[in-house]
């Protein structure tokens, strides 16, 4: 049985309201800076973007595509890889890059700006979070709690990876 999620969280980070009001402004920020663009590409990062991507798309008033780019990661519970490359995000830019896109940018909602290993030229930016285990608003914890509507900090001495 899948513990509740009430048993380990520890304190809501990031409420839902100030989610949708932070993801509103970065929506108006990119308009204005893509206005008069041919083209603008939003890329989104599986799983754990998601929810930010169809929150942020529906803020963007510039005609967009969007693709998606599967990135593995660990959780509390996954102690090993699965045996697929990881893919870390400088990595994704360089990719990326060799399309020859007019621009580049990274956006991201939530940063741990002091857990980074390499640098990352971020753009627009959502939150800046401490190094915490956060789940809830499209990040998982062994693939379960994306669908809550905010972000919230894993009492990782209370919580029973299952």
């Amino acid at each position: 049985m899948v513990q509740d999620y009430r048993d380990f969280l520890a304190e809501v980070l990031i409420s839902e309201e100030d989610l949708q009001r932070r993801i509103t402004e970065m929506g108006e920020e990119i308009s204005n800076d893509y206005q008069g663009e041919e083209k603008l590409l939003l890329v989104c990062i599986l799983r754990g973007g998601v929810m930010f991507l169809t929150d942020l798309m529906r803020q963007i008033r510039h005609p967009h595509a969007i693709e998606f780019m599967a990135v593995s990661s660990y959780g509390v519970g996954k102690r090993e890889t699965s045996g697929q490359t990881r893919i870390t995000l400088d990595l994704v830019l360089e990719i990326l890059s060799l399309r020859k896109p007019k621009s580049l940018s990274v956006c991201t909602l939530l940063d741990k700006a002091e857990r980074r290993e390499v640098y990352v030229p971020v753009k627009y930016t959502g939150f800046v979070i401490p190094n915490k285990f956060v789940f809830g608003y499209g990040l998982d914890i062994d693939d379960y709690y994306r669908n809550l509507p905010f972000v919230g900090v894993v009492d990782l001495n209370r919580y029973k990876p299952g």
